[in-house]
């Protein structure tokens, strides 16, 4: 550790040798100018599904368009603008159980296999 003390009189020359970065200085100065909490905001404002209901799309081979998704998003922001926490959100024949707070997906499935049309454990419900 000693030599390296040495040879280098700052952590960019050490940059530069080991790790072959240049101009990490300005590497800042190229990213984009939101703050962290503007990128933070973006993140969570995103709907995400989670393990169970993205293992459901595949077995039940459901996929969305961007137009659905879209749909599904705004769907999801209705439900939290009525204050719904548990939604079930109603996307062409496609339904979504939604945890509006986490902006989570729970679970999906498409309307046409289930047999009873009921819908447990939510507390609003969102057709789009």
């Amino acid at each position: 550790m000693n030599a390296i003390a040495n040879r280098f009189s700052s952590i960019e020359q050490v940059t530069d040798q080991y790790l072959g970065q240049k101009n990490v200085g300005n590497a800042r100065n190229t990213t984009s100018d939101l703050s962290f909490q503007e990128v933070l905001k973006q993140q969570q404002s995103k709907l995400k599904f989670s393990k169970h209901a993205m293992q459901r799309l595949e077995s039940r081979n459901i996929s969305l368009s961007d137009e659905q998704n879209a749909r599904l998003e705004d769907g999801v922001k209705q439900a939290g603008d009525k204050g719904i926490n548990e939604s079930l959100v109603l996307v062409d024949s496609l339904a979504f159980i939604v945890n509006v707070p986490n902006k989570t997906v729970v679970t999906a499935m498409d309307q046409t296999e289930t047999d009873t049309n009921i819908f447990t454990n939510i507390d609003g419900a969102v057709i789009m």
